[in-house]
């Protein structure tokens, strides 16, 4: 059973980047982008992801790649593109308010300038 359903899947695949020429290949795209959902949907660190998700380190340099690289915004356009005007208010479903998320204890003590895996948000990073 997947987290993300088939009919999403099959928007969401045509828009990642295709497999590396060069080096190791990468992990099922399907299968890190759930480890992703999972880590946001737990709120836990990323060293407390399940093993089935893959390595942790390759699941969040992933989320970092594809946050810099601009990937869940062509996610987020191919799933905005697909839904009807009765389907959902997609501003509901694309958006997460700080108001509504609770931050960690360890928040306040995060060390400038580093990349901690936070949301897409505050992974934007201008080139």
């Amino acid at each position: 059973m997947h987290a993300i359903s088939d009919d999403l899947w099959s928007l969401i695949v045509a828009v990642l980047p295709a497999g590396r020429r060069r080096g190791r290949p990468w992990n099922d795209h399907r299968r890190t982008l759930e480890g992703i959902i999972w880590r946001y949907r737990a709120g836990s660190p990323w060293c407390d992801l399940p093993e089935h998700f893959g390595p942790w380190q390759s699941v969040a340099e992933r989320h970092l790649r594809w946050s810099v690289d601009g990937i869940y915004a062509r996610i987020f356009a191919a799933i905005a593109s697909d839904l009807d005007a009765e389907d959902a208010d997609l501003g509901v479903l694309l958006s997460v308010d700080s108001t509504s998320v609770r931050a960690h204890r360890h928040a306040a003590g995060a060390r400038s300038g580093r990349r901690t895996g936070g949301s897409v948000e505050l992974q934007e990073i201008s080139r």
